[in-house]
Order: C-alpha cells, then sequence, then structure tokens
C-alpha cells in the first residue's frame, strides 16, 4: 500500500510505555526516518470497486431528512461515484504532494506528512486530527502556514509543519496492545518533534486533535511554546448562577450532543471490535458512518456537499477504507473513556482557542481557564464547524498566524 526507502536519523524515543514523557529514556531502539509515499495496489482498488457494486442496501429511512441517519438515496449516489467516478490514482498524486515519512516510536511506525518552509525562521507547527478525520484535512492548510508570501501573507508569519497521523489512523502502525490513550500519543508527538531537530514548536488540534495537543502542552511545555485548539474536550460547564449566552449556547449544544449525537461515541467506547466487522467489510457502510458526522459537524446550510466536494469527503473515507482501519481508530475511544482515567493536567503555557459557530460544542472560555492558566488569544469565527481546517482553511490559517505571532 505503500513504497518507502530507507534513511537515517538518531534520537531515542523520550517515551515510557504509561504514556507520559521520560527524557531518560535514550535507549538504543531503532529511531530511523523512511520517505513514504501512498500506493495503494491496484488488488485493493478493484476489490472497493467490486463490493461498491455488489452492496446489499437497506430499506430507505421513513422521514425526508437526516433525522434517522444519512439517507439511502444520497449514499446510494456516493457509492456510484465512488465505483465508477471517483479517481483514486489523481487523488493519491495530490495527497503525495508534500513529502511524507515514517519512524518508529514507542513500538509503532508513526506516519507523517513533514513540510519545511523556505523561510529560515520559520517556527515548527505540529497539527493533528481527530476522528472520523485524518491528515487529508489539513492538506489546504499546509502550503499557506510554510509559504506565506505565496498566499497573501508576510515570511514572519511561516512555519516548518508537520501532521502526524494518529496510532492506529491511516498511514501510521495500529496498536497491538492496550494502553495508547490521548497522553501517550501526545508524548509520541513529543519525541517526534525532538527527532525532527525542533527544540522550541507549537502545536494546533481539533477534534482528538485538541485533546492531544493540549496534552502536549502539559507534558512538554520545555519545548511547546503554545497551543491552538478548537474544541475544549473535557471543560467542564460551570453551573453557578445564570448561564450567560455563550454558556447556555455551549449547554444546549452538549445536551442535543447527548441526546441525538453521540451514539457513535458510546459504541465506539464500549464496542469498537464489534462496530469494526461490518465497517471493514463494507465500503458503504464505513462511507456511510463517517460521512453522517460531515453532515451534523459542519457548517454546511444542511448538506456536506455545500462545503466539501464529493471527492474531497472520499478522500478522507479512503484512509480508513484502504488501511481497513474502522476497529484500530474506533479504540482511542476505548481507550480514553474508560473508567479510572487520570485527572488532567493544568496546561500553563500560552494557549489559543478559534471557537468555530458550527463546532459540537462550542468552547466557553470561563469553562476552560480552571485547566488552560494562560489563555491569550480568543476568537469567535463567522462561519465554520467542527473540521475547521478542510470547512474554512483561510480562517484557521489567519487565526493561527495571528496567534503564534505572539510567541515568535
Amino acid at each position: 500500500m505503500a513504497e518507502s526507502v530507507p534513511t537515517g536519523y538518531n534520537h531515542g524515543s523520550g517515551c515510557r510505555h504509561d504514556g507520559r514523557l521520560h527524557p531518560e529514556s535514550q535507549t538504543t531502539m531503532s529511531t530511523e526516518i523512511q520517505p513514504f509515499r501512498i500506493a495503494v495496489t491496484d488488488a485493493v482498488l478493484d476489490d472497493l470497486r467490486a463490493r461498491l457494486r455488489q452492496t446489499r442496501w437497506p430499506d430507505a429511512e421513513l422521514v425526508d431528512d437526516w433525522s434517522q441517519g444519512a439517507p439511502l438515496a444520497w449514499i446510494q449516489d456516493i457509492c456510484r461515484h465512488w465505483a465508477d467516478h471517483y479517481d483514486w490514482r489523481g487523488r493519491e498524486a495530490l495527497l503525495n504532494r508534500f513529502a511524507q515519512f515514517t519512524t518508529p516510536i514507542d513500538g509503532l511506525d508513526i506516519h507523517f506528512l513533514h513540510v519545511r518552509s523556505p523561510h529560515a525562521e520559520a517556527m515548527p507547527l505540529i497539527l493533528t486530527h481527530g476522528w472520523p478525520g485524518s491528515v487529508v484535512e489539513f492538506h489546504k492548510v499546509i502550503a499557506p502556514l510554510t509559504d506565506p508570501t505565496a498566499h497573501g501573507g508576510s515570511a514572519a508569519d511561516a512555519f516548518h509543519v508537520v501532521c502526524p497521523s494518529l496510532p492506529g489512523f491511516g498511514f501510521s502502525a495500529k496498536p497491538t496492545s492496550t494502553g495508547w490513550g490521548v497522553d501517550r500519543i501526545a508524548a509520541a508527538w513529543a519525541t517526534l518533534m525532538a527527532r525532527l531537530g525542533y527544540t522550541r514548536y507549537g502545536a494546533q488540534g481539533g477534534d482528538w486533535g485538541s485533546a492531544v495537543t493540549t496534552s502536549l502542552g502539559a507534558q512538554d511545555p520545555q519545548h511547546c511554546a503554545g497551543i491552538h485548539i478548537t474544541l475544549a474536550m473535557g471543560a467542564r460547564p460551570k453551573t453557578d448562577g445564570a448561564p450567560s449566552a455563550e454558556e447556555a449556547r455551549a449547554l444546549e449544544r452538549a445536551k442535543f450532543y447527548n441526546d441525538w449525537d453521540s451514539g457513535y461515541s458510546k459504541q465506539q467506547s464500549t464496542r469498537p471490535q464489534t462496530l469494526a466487522y461490518g465497517l471493514t467489510d463494507s465500503p458503504a457502510g464505513q462511507a456511510a458512518w463517517i460521512l453522517e458526522k460531515f453532515w451534523a459537524w459542519t457548517d454546511c446550510d444542511g448538506h456536506p456537499e455545500n462545503i466539501l466536494s464529493r471527492d474531497e469527503l472520499l478522500d478522507n473515507v479512503m484512509l480508513y477504507w484502504v488501511t481497513a482501519t474502522a476497529a484500530s481508530s474506533a479504540r482511542l475511544y476505548w481507550e480514553s473513556f474508560r473508567p479510572g482515567r487520570r485527572a488532567q493536567d493544568p496546561v500553563t503555557v500560552p494557549t489559543g482557542v478559534a471557537v468555530f459557530p458550527k463546532e459540537i460544542v462550542p468552547p466557553v472560555r470561563r469553562w476552560m481557564e480552571a485547566r488552560y492558566t494562560d489563555i491569550r488569544h480568543w476568537s469567535v469565527m463567522p462561519r465554520g464547524g467542527h473540521f475547521a481546517a478542510f470547512e474554512q482553511p483561510g480562517l484557521l490559517v489567519d487565526d493561527v498566524r495571528a496567534f503564534f505571532r505572539m510567541l515568535r
């Protein structure tokens, strides 16, 4: 599924098995970094098309909206396009335009994009995706971040960009034992940045990427100069007194999520393996499971194709299908929502927050301040939803530039 050519690097892993940073663990473990290109085989593509054309379809929903789930007619239309018109080879070349690598960290080969800026004084920045996203989300923001002068910006705002695939997602290896939760991933990211030679860097993320970015800021304040997030996972509502308009809106959205939109999370956090049999066997099932969230969580005026093209949506689905990562990606929920999770560490590094109006639960500053002790930047966006880099790349790039400008 991929081509790689070995090359050499030598730094230690720096990661303990409890998921925390351990600077003393500079061992003789392999730290080689290998170039990587996506190269899905013809056999995988032929099998995909055959499965799409032989899908056993359910009966249609009994309503004229999305309230029972992704509508049959639309999913059938998407799958016909996927089988007959979607040009993976062209999309694959587009995804391969940025340099990619793999490197072993804490026993797993981690896949990542690494795009260096042409501007020598650029700031290193690690971007982290979530579920049901992938590094595909960042393809619109990488060029403006790395080469701002070519995209209406200043060289002073340039970044060297690193975009890893979460363990068990995309082309990163699948964990073969339990324990790969948010903190262990964050520790691996700190190791990755050190291995790349970045002693001071920024971090940005949404969805699970916000949680990993938060943990990275808490664990590695000596090197992580600041974090920028779009979702405040773990921030607890303060219910003393009458809620502000901002708080009332967030509480309303949280209630809707709990009542109507969180079934996927309950399933993936309790029985991910059971779910994965259907998703791994049926591309139509995998597509419906993912694409329904692009309807629910984007600022799309009722239809995901109002904000993202059909091919863009399928690019992201493909990173789950061709890698058969339905189970391994879902297990991040099982790891993260089990009883006995540790208390959340405070985040003392400078923090920036971008609040997009169609976020699942928009961040509330007062709720965040107990954990994030140095919120320096807070922006409310005019439009956009959960997949900020994918939906509104220009707004996100401008906000990331504005926040990290304070830290250079």
